[in-house]
């Protein structure tokens, strides 16, 4: 037996990040560049493999949240372009510089503090200028020419190279009618870039604010480079699908410990909160909260044990979780399928009340990852 198989894995198909990175980049004009975004573990789905997986396949650009996850690359041997989308202290702006990660810069003050940190190193570090159109986070305000003038001085910085421009979308991935309101970001991105490069004489190499969402609704928003997060993971961002067809990456299963035969009256886990109504077989998983599975789920999702689908029943505990087997034949080493193949990750997202996305990066370093295809 696979070693990584003895309790709990998550099987993830190099073969679907292969389909949807195909079947997205077959969307883009040449030159168009394709950014792979591999931040909180390639959400997941491991991302020292998915990046050398993406490199093999040409692609562009990496993204990930902050320092320590693009030094993780680099140390693997990752020569890809790296940016940070995410906060970096500017006392690190030598160590960005020296391996060659781009870094996000949104505000005046980071970007004079990250060129007076490169005083003396006789490096440049690359930066993308973020621009606030709508989504109310971070970046330099694009509701006007004069609200850019920070912008303007940033890229007038002399140790500082800006390679690129970005904004992102808050509502791309929305019903429709809500995400109408990414027609004026991408008129506030247009214009507060625009105006920045014609003030400053210099034209950025790159812009770029197209996520998943844009990627699959709003083809007018490629411009120079792409960097669709979720759906690389086969996984779509709202209910809009267009034209893509994607394929799940990731599967999360659990091998069955013990089958215990309960009587009506039995309570099943901490608080009592599921009472055995008949003679029943339940069945004890060696997956729990500290594995990624919310506890928020309890008594409200179903396993899928090959076909045979089982309520899982009682408090998921931090490490083991019980599954209603009665009358299915499940005995001690069968595999459940906790999301995946055929448990939609989405459904069991709706089922406790967050996004998919959140439970791809919820499955914790504790779960092996077996990679196939």
């Amino acid at each position: 037996m696979d070693d990584a198989k003895k309790r709990t894995w998550a099987e993830i198909s190099l073969g679907a990040i292969e389909h949807n990175y195909r079947a997205m980049r077959a969307r883009l004009s040449p030159g168009c560049r394709y950014l792979g975004v591999v931040k909180a573990n390639a959400y997941g789905h491991g991302a020292v493999r998915v990046s050398r997986l993406l490199a093999e396949l040409g692609c562009d650009y990496l993204a990930v949240a902050c320092l320590d996850e693009a030094m993780e690359l680099r140390r693997a041997g990752i020569k890809l372009p790296i940016l940070i989308l995410g906060y970096t202290m500017p006392g690190y702006a030598p160590v960005l510089a020296e391996n060659d990660i781009t870094q996000a810069v949104g505000d005046y003050a980071t970007a004079q503090a990250m060129n007076d940190a490169l005083a003396g190193t006789g490096r440049k570090l690359k930066v993308h200028l973020k621009l606030e159109t709508g989504m109310g986070r971070t970046g330099f305000r694009a509701y006007g020419e004069t609200e850019l003038d920070d912008a303007v001085k940033a890229v007038k910085l002399p140790r500082l190279r800006p390679e690129g421009v970005f904004t992102h979308f808050c509502v791309s991935d929305g019903d429709v009618g809500v995400r109408d309101f990414t027609w004026e970001q991408l008129s506030r991105f247009r214009a507060g870039f625009t105006a920045i490069e014609d003030r400053t004489g210099e034209r950025f190499e790159i812009h770029h604010c197209t996520n998943s969402g844009a990627m699959l609704s709003f083809p007018e928003t490629y411009m120079d480079m792409v960097r669709p997060g979720v759906a690389l993971y086969g996984l779509y961002p709202g209910t809009d699908r267009g034209d893509v067809e994607l394929i799940p990456a990731m599967s999360l299963f659990s091998r069955t410990a013990y089958v215990q035969r309960h009587a009506p009256g039995d309570t099943i886990s901490y608080g009592r909160t599921f009472t055995v109504e008949r003679p029943s077989d339940i069945a004890v998983l060696p997956i729990g909260y500290a594995d990624g599975l919310h506890r928020a789920l309890s008594n409200k999702m179903s396993l899928d044990f090959g076909g045979r689908r089982a309520r899982q029943v009682g408090r998921i505990c931090m490490d083991m979780c019980m599954a209603d087997v009665t009358g299915l034949g499940v005995k001690s080493g069968d595999v459940a399928e906790i999301f995946g193949r055929t448990v939609p990750a989405g459904d069991v997202a709706d089922l406790a009340g967050t996004i998919h996305y959140e439970l791809l990066c919820a499955v914790s370093p504790r779960v092996p990852r077996v990679y196939v295809d």
